[in-house]
């Protein structure tokens, strides 16, 4: 079988399993869909054994993982609407697909040069940003203090971080700057949950302050890896930051 066969077999298997598990009793939800999370490590690896090769075994299918398990838990949460619960899977087979072709240039990139490394650097972003949305909103429903959800979303972000930050460079080792910038950032993160929790926002507004801060250490976390950051793109990066920030601050019902 081609690996774009089994990219689509993947997909279309993780997806209906998304579905499936709606069927089941509320309790057991979210258990299942953190095993199915799980087994999408294997049938990502599944599809792209051919080319991975040390840390790859991790780094390379976490963001498909990830992608599985906020999708899910995010669909539990969705209202009783058929048509948008549909809409939503295969948005998400779509974005699974997308995700492991970009894993599968990725698993090349780290033996030779290819072209299409720059693309696949684009799509793994955007797929981090909004994996990291439907994360944080999980977490964030629950409504516990932030004493648990600050860890929970330290945890996410740092899983979420650090093949982002290894898939620059796409060294055959984890480099010790990539773990530490992944560890900062996270605690980063954790820290303004914490900071945002005590202001009267919606959960929508505070999941998407979250992911627009994921955004900016990011984007330019990445840029100082490839030695391509300038003040020009910092700036960018910063000023998309401080308008969803005035946004939160106006938005909030005080």
């Amino acid at each position: 079988m081609r690996k774009r066969q089994k990219f689509v077999l993947t997909s279309i298997v993780i997806s209906a399993a998304v579905a499936g598990i709606q069927l089941a009793p509320l309790e057991w939800r979210y258990l299942l869909i953190a095993a199915l999370a799980a087994s999408t490590w294997l049938m990502a690896t599944w599809s792209l054994k051919e080319g991975l090769s040390g840390i790859e075994w991790l780094t390379v299918p976490l963001p498909s993982i990830l992608f599985t398990a906020g999708v899910g838990f995010f669909y539990i949460l969705l209202p009783s609407n058929v048509w948008l619960k549909a809409l939503i899977i295969l948005l998400f087979g779509l974005g699974q697909y997308a995700l492991l072709l970009t894993s599968n240039i990725f698993s090349v990139a780290a033996i030779r040069t290819i072209a299409l490394f720059r693309a696949a650097n684009a799509v793994g972003f955007v797929m981090t940003i909004l994996t990291g949305f439907f994360l944080y909103n999980t977490i964030l429903s629950f409504r516990t203090g932030f004493w648990i959800s600050a860890p929970l979303i330290a945890l996410v972000s740092f899983l979420l971080i650090l093949p982002a930050l290894w898939s620059v460079e796409l060294e055959s080792t984890m480099q010790s700057r990539v773990v530490s910038y992944s560890i900062w950032l996270s605690l980063l993160m954790a820290l303004l949950s914490v900071a945002v929790s005590i202001w009267p926002i919606t959960l929508a507004v505070y999941s998407l302050f979250l992911s627009t801060m994921l955004y900016v250490f990011l984007g330019i976390s990445q840029h100082h890896f490839s030695g391509k950051l300038f003040v020009k793109t910092a700036w960018e990066y910063v000023t998309v930051g401080i308008v969803v920030l005035i946004t939160m601050l106006a938005t909030a019902s005080i």
